[in-house]
């Protein structure tokens, strides 16, 4: 196995420490890099996507040159399934990844279980393809699954072959854990927290990151990279420098309305991610709450325009192809929820950015369905890369040629709940949800016409067509995939 260069940066003014080894090899320069920029548990609070108070002038400048995918999803709304899906190319069933590994572990040669070497010890991961077609290939941040914030600094659940060189940083957020606002006493990730934090944007986790992938790009600059920066905002704890919390007053903030089938909680299951402490909390601080929320996603935001802003002054834009996005949707106490593993719209929902050199969509949306699966095969397809003939994704680059166009007629998402499973199927104008094959309930919402999710029509005679129909695809998607 290849050997990987680990870099640390750490809580000291932004300093990287030990200095990698160039590569041996010399590729030819006329391939396409990419820039593989990821935020953790990113919803679709973006000024891009309509939010009217979000701002986000980065992510939204990287829309106005590439496509913004205005329906794409996650295949499971938890970390680490779906990071070891869209990095393997592989739905979950065929992953077996179906939860986090338990707090606490760490990763440096596959202890920390569940991965998904244990069951596909084979497989090419999406970095690891482009590793083996002569290009650079680097991490920084958090690509597979990271506890967060206790395994910030490390490697996590990491998955060896796939990279070449990886910068783990480590900054004043994590330093300062103590002086964090959580529910639950010294727990920060899995709860809901926040801080209001000191300092400037370079000292923070993600500022040190951001600064570790320029210098990368820098040092890359001649040679084919596959380079892939994970942020960690706006994951909990939410923070993010005291400026960006004041851009959200929270007397400006209003809270999601909750329909009728929200106050019952009907069916259990669509409603059993909720947590015990968020069941107590205030008005007030739900509004901080969000007010957290948004400033990391705009903390995030801004490290963005840093990459992004560093490789225009490199000159690689037009030989690099840059993809933005979330490793699944979150709630913002829409349905009385928050976080994620939940089934609705909000929980499955990504941002889905694509900005592709050549002649390719430019400040386009298109309504074309897309799996967060389907980022492998379009990567590989954009790259002139032969990708693996199992993987269960379809390339999106006749979208990216023609936004009209569509490569598939439904997205997949799904959850466990203890000892079941939660399927929903998202079309153009539908969502079903299918809990423990119909035992524990079922839900279809017509997202034309009630995009909210107020009203569920499962039960309603004029729709038995649909569900039907619906229920028959995701007990064959169940069963033995699309």
């Amino acid at each position: 196995m290849p050997k990987v260069v680990v870099r640390f940066a750490l809580f000291a003014v932004g300093l990287l420490g030990a200095v990698a080894t160039s590569p041996a090899w010399a590729a030819p320069r006329d391939k396409l890099n990419v820039l593989f920029l990821i935020a953790d548990d990113l919803n679709c609070d973006l000024h891009c996507y309509g939010h009217r108070q979000v701002q986000s002038p980065n992510i939204d400048a990287l829309a106005a040159r590439g496509l913004r995918f205005e329906h794409a999803y996650c295949q499971f709304p938890l970390c680490s399934p779906s990071r070891s899906s869209f990095l393997t190319g592989r739905r979950p069933n065929e992953t077996k990844i179906h939860t986090n590994p338990r707090a606490g572990r760490l990763s440096t040669d596959y202890t920390g279980s569940p991965h998904f070497r244990e069951f596909i010890p084979d497989t090419v991961t999406l970095p690891e393809l482009f590793r083996k077609n002569g290009y650079t290939v680097a991490r920084v941040g958090k690509l597979y699954h990271y506890g967060v914030p206790g395994q910030i600094g490390t490697s996590g659940l990491d998955d060896l072959p796939s990279w070449e060189l990886v910068v783990n940083p480590a900054g004043r957020d994590k330093a300062e854990e103590h002086k964090i606002f959580t529910f639950t006493p010294r727990s920060y990730g899995g709860t809901l927290s926040w801080l209001a934090a000191e300092g400037t944007d370079l000292e923070q986790t993600d500022g040190l990151g951001a600064t570790a992938a320029i210098s990368l790009l820098e040092e890359y600059r001649d040679q084919p990279f596959f380079l892939a920066m994970g942020f960690y905002r706006p994951h909990t704890p939410y923070v993010a420098p005291a400026s960006y919390f004041e851009e959200y007053p929270t007397d400006k903030i209003k809270l999601p309305q909750l329909s009728a089938d929200d106050e019952k909680r009907t069916p259990a299951p669509a409603y059993a991610s909720s947590k015990k402490e968020q069941e107590t909390m205030t008005d007030a601080q739900r509004r901080e709450a969000m007010q957290a929320y948004w400033a990391s996603i705009t903390f995030m935001d801004a490290q963005v325009g840093r990459v992004v802003e560093a490789l225009d002054r490199l000159g690689l834009a037009e030989n690099t192809v840059i993809v933005m996005t979330s490793d699944h949707g979150y709630h913002m106490y829409e349905h009385g929820l928050w976080q994620k593993m939940s089934l609705f719209e909000n929980s499955a929902h990504v941002p889905l950015i694509i900005a592709a050199p050549g002649d390719h969509a430019r400040g386009e949306t298109t309504a074309a369905l897309a799996e967060l699966v389907d980022l492998y095969p379009t990567l590989a397809d954009l790259c002139g890369l032969e990708a693996p003939d199992y993987l269960d994704g379809v390339s999106l680059k006749p979208v990216l040629q023609d936004p009209a166009k569509s490569v598939k007629d439904a997205a997949f998402t799904q959850v466990r709940r203890g000892g079941f499973d939660g399927y929903s199927i998202r079309t153009a104008k539908w969502r079903y949800t299918l809990w423990d094959d119909g035992k524990k309930g079922e839900q279809l919402f017509d997202m034309q016409a009630d995009p909210q999710e107020t009203k569920n029509l499962a039960s309603d005679p004029a729709h038995a067509d649909t569900v039907n129909e619906l229920r028959d695809r995701i007990r064959t998607y169940a069963q033995q995939g699309v």
